[in-house]
Order: structure tokens, then C-alpha cells, then sequence
């Protein structure tokens, strides 16, 4: 088992995310003392998500810019390892961008997203379009460095890039939330796009995050896939970290195994999600075909889990 390599941080991701968690206590400052609302959620509930997944966004991406040789202390002299840092700082930049427009619509009483009602507004919108989409278009260079470079581990390997691949789907599913509602076509009223798919956004919703209890919501596959980030790389940490007490586990290309069943269970499941939002189905209000689907996905993943894990003590034993 190879050990972790040492974590070279890209310093201007570490700085947004810090900036994040300031932004994250003002934002849970406003919940406590502000009682306006906007969309039918509290005023102050959208900068404190974003803060916290931006924040969470921009450790991940700092840590995986530091993964690549001489990514940061040698960026002079390795032109792919410079691509990635500069990319990583575009990201930050246009993440900053997006950030402003947020808590400063917030601070206004106003919404952020898909609010089209003056010429000021409409432009604010295109201008935090243009932001994710660039923060999205930074993300691939460094995807495509880490496909490349030498990981160590295959299970931490392919958990880092699975995790980032997945993620980049995650981010262009925010996306399907852009276009009018049949709704909207028919009645405008200066917003154009939403979250929620057969209601009107604003309806009852799940404490914090605000997804839909009623309808379907495209809140939940951008969050399951750009999460895969995070979620992937951890399950690979925590197998190495198992693999000092199970002898099942010692070896790399039996975490690997592990891995595939996993990321292949993570696409079922962001499939599945995103198919559920978009039939205008409740996360939990799930039908029966739903809920018959995942059963199938998890049974499919306990069972090649389990071939590995047969397979490796067998051959620990022998």
C-alpha cells in the first residue's frame, strides 16, 4: 500500500476557502437575526450553502492541484503542472464572482438565480452564468492532468478521478435548472429558470438544503454529482485505512475492485436522481419503479463487493 503523498496546496483555493467560512458565519449570523425571506426560504439560507459547498469545492480542488508533480513549488518548470495552477486560480476568480453577486443580492432582499426582472438583474444573471461556467471549463485541464499523472494507489487513483469526472457531470446539470417552466412561458414575470420541475419554486422543502418535499427537484443531482468529488477520494482513504485490519483489503487492486463496484453505484444512483427530478417526483416521495431500481443498484453492488472480498481472503489465506 503506497503511502499519501505529500499535499502541496494551491494557495489561492486554501485563501477562497477560508474567505468561505467567514462568509458561512455571516450567512448563519442573518438566519439568526434576519427573518426576511425570499422564494418562500429564509434570506440568508442560499449565501450560507453556497459558502459551505464552494468552500468544500475549493479545499478539494486546492488538494488535487497539489497532487500533480511540481504543481506548485515547480509551476515554472513544468508547463501541465502551470496549466493547473493557473486554472485552479480562473476557478477561484470567477467562484469569488459568483460569491459577490450572491450575498450581495441577499444583503438586497432579493433573489440571486434566474431573476431577469430589469436589465441590471438580467445582466447580474448572465454574469454568474458566465462565472460557473468558467469556474466548469477550469475543472477540465485539471481532470485531464490527473488522468494522465501517477497517482500511486490505483483504489485512490481511480476514486480521484472518477470523483472529479462525476463532478464535472454534477456541475453541468445545474444546467437543466436554466430553462423557462412551461409556467413561466405562459405567465412572465421576470424569472426565467428553477429549481423545482411541476411546482413553482418556493414550495415546502427539506430543512437547509430546501429541496422540493413535493416536486421534483434539479438541486439534488447537481449536489450528488459535484460531491462525488469529496465522497469518492474518502471511500478510497477509509479502504486504506481498513486495509491495516483486514488482510481482505491489503491489497491495492482488491480496493480497486471495491472502487468500481462503488463509482458504478454513485452513476446508477446520479442517474437515478436526476431521472426522478426531472419526472417531477419528490426525493421522498419515491415510486415504486424508484425505489425497485435503487434496491437493484445497491443488490448489484453488495454482490460484487462481496465476490472481491471472497476473493482477496481466499487468496490472503493461501
Amino acid at each position: 500500500m503506497s503511502s499519501l503523498p505529500a499535499i502541496r496546496w494551491h494557495r489561492p483555493l486554501l485563501w477562497l476557502a477560508l474567505v468561505m467560512a467567514v462568509v458561512a458565519a455571516g450567512a448563519l449570523v442573518g438566519l439568526l437575526v434576519d427573518p426576511r425571506t425570499v422564494t418562500g426560504a429564509p434570506l440568508w439560507a442560499k449565501p450560507l450553502k453556497f459558502a459551505i459547498s464552494v468552500g468544500i469545492y475549493a479545499v478539494t480542488l486546492s488538494w488535487l492541484i497539489g497532487l500533480l508533480p511540481g504543481a506548485i513549488a515547480g509551476r515554472r518548470r513544468l508547463a501541465p503542472s502551470r496549466l493547473a495552477w493557473w486554472a485552479g486560480t480562473v476557478a477561484a476568480a470567477f467562484l469569488v464572482v459568483e460569491m459577490v453577486i450572491i450575498v450581495g443580492a441577499a444583503a438586497a432582499g432579493l433573489t440571486s438565480h434566474f431573476n431577469v426582472t430589469t436589465a441590471f438583474h438580467a445582466a447580474l444573471w448572465s454574469v454568474m452564468a458566465a462565472s460557473i461556467v468558467t469556474v466548469w471549463v477550469a475543472a477540465v485541464p485539471i481532470a485531464v492532468l490527473l488522468l494522465r499523472a501517477d497517482l500511486g494507489d490505483p483504489a485512490r487513483a481511480l476514486a480521484i478521478r472518477s470523483g472529479l469526472l462525476i463532478a464535472l457531470v454534477g456541475m453541468g446539470l445545474a444546467f437543466l435548472m436554466t430553462g423557462p417552466t412551461a409556467a413561466q412561458l405562459d405567465d412572465y414575470q421576470g424569472i426565467v429558470g428553477a429549481h423545482t420541475v411541476g411546482v413553482a419554486d418556493g414550495g415546502p422543502g427539506l430543512p437547509l438544503v430546501g429541496w422540493s418535499t413535493v416536486a421534483g427537484d434539479l438541486r439534488i443531482p447537481h449536489f450528488v454529482g459535484m460531491h462525488a468529488l469529496q465522497v469518492l477520494p474518502l471511500v478510497a482513504l477509509l479502504l486504506e485505512a481498513l486495509a491495516r485490519r483486514m488482510p481482505a483489503l491489503a491489497r491495492p487492486l482488491a480496493r480497486r475492485g471495491i472502487l468500481r463496484a462503488l463509482v458504478g453505484l454513485y452513476l446508477g444512483v446520479l442517474a437515478l436522481v436526476t431521472g426522478q427530478a426531472l419526472a417531477g417526483q419528490s426525493i421522498v416521495q419515491p415510486s415504486a419503479l424508484v425505489l425497485a431500481i435503487a434496491a437493484a443498484l445497491f443488490a448489484v453492488t453488495a454482490a460484487a463487493i462481496t465476490v472481491t472480498l471472497f476473493r482477496e481472503s481466499r487468496r490472503a489465506r493461501g
